[in-house]
């Protein structure tokens, strides 16, 4: 998807451009802050212009996805079957031009040309017990952030957020960083220290097989503690160095892989007020589990905004995966009638308890092959009412034969949601600028793979032109 390069603008353009966003947040907001659950109950679809309707009705998915999301198939041209209103031409052409591009240096992942279930950038020691996603995200982002090590002289990497270890774990026996681990959670963390143990053990047989290999000092895996994050507070023991580190004073570099939520603020806030923090490199997600006040907005420009304001609906919808909802829609496939069967679902519920509102529904199997009166009757009793309570069949077959509207229009929101996570992206990069750090954004995941792929790197002092090492290509 086409986009801006936050690196080719200026601070002055980087502040116009949430000038831009707020307002065009705002201009849409009706479309951003609905919930598709609602498409019936609150007539979602009369709340489009009538030209708009026109112009979507009756567009099938891939038409959708090639003509409004603007991903068609390889090779396919894109050909309107009627003239679109110029607003609704507008919303397209914005929607694009003001989202942070997410198009990393690469097409398609080349580590997976081979084999989709294995990269062939890392060793099968580092893929055992690493799903292909999590193989591609460790391999980039440990690759940038020991290029971004060297190039500010961090004698430590901390790791927050650290799950089961995967990312500390190449960083530190596959790329030789001295590394701790910081997570929460005693389970995981007793996981990833089994993990170490079992790596270390195959790296050692396979230097026995094959003694011509020589590896160079000795291997130490993560240091790993135990410990949540505060968002609100300075975390000590994130700040201790290590017994390795020298002496003189250690140098760190924080890292976190789609650190949820708030631990992505924590980071930038102990790098903007920690001296011996010296480069960040974050990957954020959960932007709806962010604090309100207190994890957005950031930055003094974006607070002053008028319209800057993004409620839980709009961040929750900015952490969709864009690019593999396109794909959904060219294969049209049966899965994409859910929203429509959950919608119908939600007319019902409110007609029984009409103070019930949005109830949770554990997920129903197989949707797609069940009738919406089927369906219906399973989310009544997952939501504690009467499965037998009689239906209006008809008017539930008159909601199934408006699928496509439904789909059309939970499209249009995707669309619109990249420019909710750029403000809020944009937001953390202003926060950094305004404390005099320099901060950038580049896309580093393949965006098929990995939805959430911008990671913000901040440092100290300018890098100038040696930035551009960390942008280099998938060979």
């Amino acid at each position: 998807m086409p986009g801006v390069s936050a690196r080719r603008l200026s601070h002055e353009e980087r502040r116009q451009l949430a000038v831009n966003l707020t307002r065009v947040v705002t201009l849409y907001r009706s479309i951003l802050d609905a919930y598709i659950i609602e498409f019936f109950t609150d007539n979602l679809w009369g709340t489009l212009p009538c030209s708009w309707q026109e112009a979507l009705d009756g567009l099938n998915p891939p038409q959708l996805a090639t003509l409004l999301l603007g991903m068609p198939r390889e090779g396919e041209v894109a050909r309107y079957r009627s003239v679109w209103p110029l607003t609704l031409l507008a919303l397209k052409s914005t929607a694009y031009a003001l989202a942070f591009t997410r198009t990393p240096g690469f097409q398609t992942p080349s580590e997976f040309l081979e084999n989709p279930s294995q990269s062939s950038r890392l060793t099968a020691p580092f893929r055992k017990h690493v799903r292909p996603k999590k193989q591609h995200e460790i391999r980039r982002l440990g690759e940038l952030v020991k290029k971004l090590s060297d190039l500010t002289g961090c004698t430590q990497v901390v790791d927050v957020g650290s799950g089961q270890g995967h990312l500390s774990r190449f960083m530190s026996l596959g790329l030789g960083l001295t590394v701790k681990s910081i997570e929460g959670d005693q389970r995981l963390v007793e996981r990833a220290q089994r993990l170490d143990q079992e790596l270390l053990q195959t790296l050692e047989k396979e230097e026995k097989r094959n003694p011509k290999v020589v590896h160079t000092g000795p291997r130490h895996p993560p240091h790993h503690v135990v410990r949540w994050v505060d968002p609100t507070a300075l975390c000590e023991e994130l700040l201790l160095p290590l017994e390795t580190s020298p002496q003189s004073g250690a140098r760190l570099l924080l890292t976190g892989l789609h650190a949820c939520g708030d631990l992505s603020v924590a980071l930038l806030r102990h790098f903007s007020c920690c001296p011996e923090v010296v480069a960040l490199a974050s990957v954020g997600c959960c932007y709806m589990k962010l604090s309100d006040p207190g994890g957005y907005p950031l930055s003094q420009w974006v607070a002053g905004l008028p319209g800057c304001e993004l409620p839980y609906r709009l961040r929750e919808g900015a952490c969709h995966a864009l690019e593999e909802y396109a794909e959904r829609l060219q294969k049209a496939g049966p899965s994409l009638r859910t929203h429509c069967y959950r919608a119908a679902l939600e007319t019902v519920i409110r007609g029984a308890q009409p103070e019930l509102r949005r109830p949770g529904v554990q997920g129903i199997p197989r949707v797609h092959e069940l009738k919406i009166e089927e369906y219906v009757q399973r989310g009544l009793q997952r939501v504690g009412l009467d499965p037998h309570l009689p239906l209006n069949v008809a008017a539930l077959r008159a909601h199934q034969a408006q699928e496509n509207r439904v789909v059309a229009f939970f499209s249009l929101a995707l669309l619109l949601a990249p420019l909710v996570e750029t403000l809020i992206l944009l937001d953390r990069l202003l926060y950094l600028q305004e404390q005099g750090f320099h901060a950038e954004l580049l896309p580093i995941f393949s965006p098929e793979l990995s939805p959430r792929n911008l990671v913000l790197v901040a440092t100290k002092g300018p890098l100038g032109e040696a930035f551009s090492l960390l942008e280099t290509e998938d060979s």
